[in-house]
């Protein structure tokens, strides 16, 4: 695939090496000369120094063959005009299939030219541009997001919008749904979730052989990754047989919805519901977070503006909450009043430590720590935990913050930077591969992918899948139906299959499956 993207930040690098990485053909533009110098040194990629909207520097970047643009600079509104000019610019592009994608598509024989767009992202920040984008989805009859990249409705442009605080939120609610216990990723169409918490000593995983697993969770799960401290460095373990649970292990768990809970019991977790809960900050992660959980629309509207938060519908139980928002700035602390009537807004600086004992805030089940101060964050998780708070979530610029946090003691981390770039990459891993997500030092992806009647896996057994890097195959959905594959399993057209595999293993994973052809989620 080759891939534009328009601004060199902290964002769009890390894409950019996680693409790099993945064989893919990658060109990078931004107008600023010390950020296309950084990125000239440390990416194996095509960095130009110039405006986006000039077309000489588009074609210059391969904007004529390439598959996808993404624009992630720090405006919105640049980043929508280079989309439509783009889209004006190039309308109905239509890409060529490669002989090996010919040879391998079946689906593409006896076709030269297969009508594929270029697909244009856009990270943006203001809510408006995703209500636009969600009701003309609508309007077309896809509901909040559209099926097909070819048939979804375009705002001024733009195929796809990524909004950082809306994917910040639902990941903090998604951990909250349950407990706080430990991030969550979910797996769309099943039942199947995956689980992250640390093994507390003398629970019933500490020292427990993954062998034994079974005796102890009888149910359909399964251990996916154990993350081990090593001295100063922390190590990703796929499991084996031999492997052996301890205490302090970050362990990532794959089972039922209903059974997380359950198997976050024996790790060493005693939750009780979280029923009063503090964040920290009041910007737009913590008025999204206050919202759902106090089942409140600000606007008292419906429509395009309700639709925004429908991805956290069902997520957090209806229930009575005592809800604390701690804010320093005075008239932000006044506007939050009075968008959450229910909640008790107080002008305070969370690290005045007279304040935090005049407050009881060691009464809390949940802290959730979301300024725009990543640093403080984290600071202030871990410093309320000590005061007696259960629960800590930290917003969190990127995953070397992340680590940090977790060794520290905070519960769920969520880093902002990552979560941004894996809803990024999800949409661009088009190629029959519906979904990627980063685990642990970033080296281990999490794919979901559909089997072709063509692919070099169907009708042989799970035994001939062998990944000379190491890989782990997690999940088949067949139809309605969702299981952890066993020894008999055999790989069939049309299932779906979420496995675990290094970034490394691309080669031989399109040697498995054929050709992985870009596709619209």
């Amino acid at each position: 695939m080759h891939i534009i993207i328009l601004g060199a930040g902290l964002t769009g690098t890390q894409l950019a090496r996680r693409l790099i990485q993945e064989k893919h053909d990658v060109s990078l533009i931004d107008s600023n000369e010390e950020r296309v110098r950084h990125a000239s040194n440390r990416l194996d990629c095509i960095v130009l120094q110039n405006e986006g909207n000039i077309k000489d520097t588009l074609e210059e970047a391969g904007i004529a063959k390439a598959d996808a643009l993404v624009c992630v600079t720090n405006s919105d509104e640049v980043n929508l005009i280079i989309c439509g000019l783009v889209d004006s610019w190039y309308p109905g592009k239509l890409r060529r299939l490669s002989d090996a994608e010919l040879s391998t598509d079946l689906n593409a024989k006896g076709a030269r030219r297969m009508a594929l767009g270029l697909m244009k992202i856009a990270r943006v920040k203001n809510d408006e541009y995703v209500h636009l984008k969600q009701y003309a989805n609508k309007l077309k009859g896809h509901g909040d997001s559209a099926p097909d990249n070819n048939q979804a409705p375009k705002i001024m442009g733009v195929n796809y919008f990524v909004h950082p605080a809306v994917e910040a939120a639902h990941a903090v609610l998604r951990a909250m749904s349950h407990g706080a216990v430990g991030n969550i990723l979910d797996f769309t169409g099943t039942s199947f979730e995956m689980g992250s918490i640390n093994i507390v000593e003398g629970s019933a995983f500490d020292g427990l052989n993954i062998k034994d697993y079974r005796s102890i969770v009888k149910e359909d799960s399964l251990v996916i990754m154990v993350e081990r401290k090593n001295g100063a460095k922390e190590e990703c373990i796929i499991p084996s047989g031999t492997t052996v649970l301890t205490k302090g292990d970050h362990v990532h768990i794959l089972a039922r919805e209903t059974l997380l809970e359950k198997i976050f019991r024996l790790a060493g977790s005693h939750e009780k519901p979280l029923r009063n809960i503090g964040i920290v900050g009041g910007g737009h992660v913590s008025t999204l977070i206050a919202e759902e959980i106090l089942n409140h629309d600000s606007d008292g509207e419906t429509g395009a503006r309700a639709n925004l938060l429908s991805v956290f519908k069902s997520i957090i139980p209806s229930s009575k909450r005592r809800v604390l928002i701690i804010e320093r700035d005075y008239t932000l602390c006044k506007e939050l009043s009075a968008r959450f009537p229910q909640a008790l807004v107080l002008n305070e600086d969370i690290s005045d430590e007279s304040f935090i004992a005049e407050d009881h805030i060691g009464d809390l089940d949940l802290i959730i720590t979301a300024t725009d101060n990543h640093e403080s964050n984290i600071i202030a998780a871990v410093y309320l935990k000590t005061l007696g708070v259960r629960r800590a979530i930290a917003l969190v610029s990127g995953s070397g913050q992340e680590a940090i946090a977790r060794q520290l003691g905070v519960d769920v981390v969520v880093p902002l930077r990552s979560v941004v770039v894996d809803s990024i990459h999800s949409k661009l891993m088009d190629r029959g591969v519906r979904e990627v997500q980063s685990l642990g030092d970033g080296n281990l992806q999490i794919y979901e992918v559909e089997i072709s009647a063509n692919a070099h896996v169907a009708g042989k057994s799970i035994s001939e899948f062998r990944l000379s890097e190491g890989g782990l195959i997690m999940l088949v959905s067949r139809e309605e139906e969702s299981f952890i594959p066993r020894g008999d399993y055999v790989f069939s057209p049309g299932d779906k299959l979420v496995f675990m595999a290094k970034k490394e293993s691309e080669a031989e994973l399109e040697k498995y499956f054929g050709v992985l052809r870009w596709r619209a989620r």
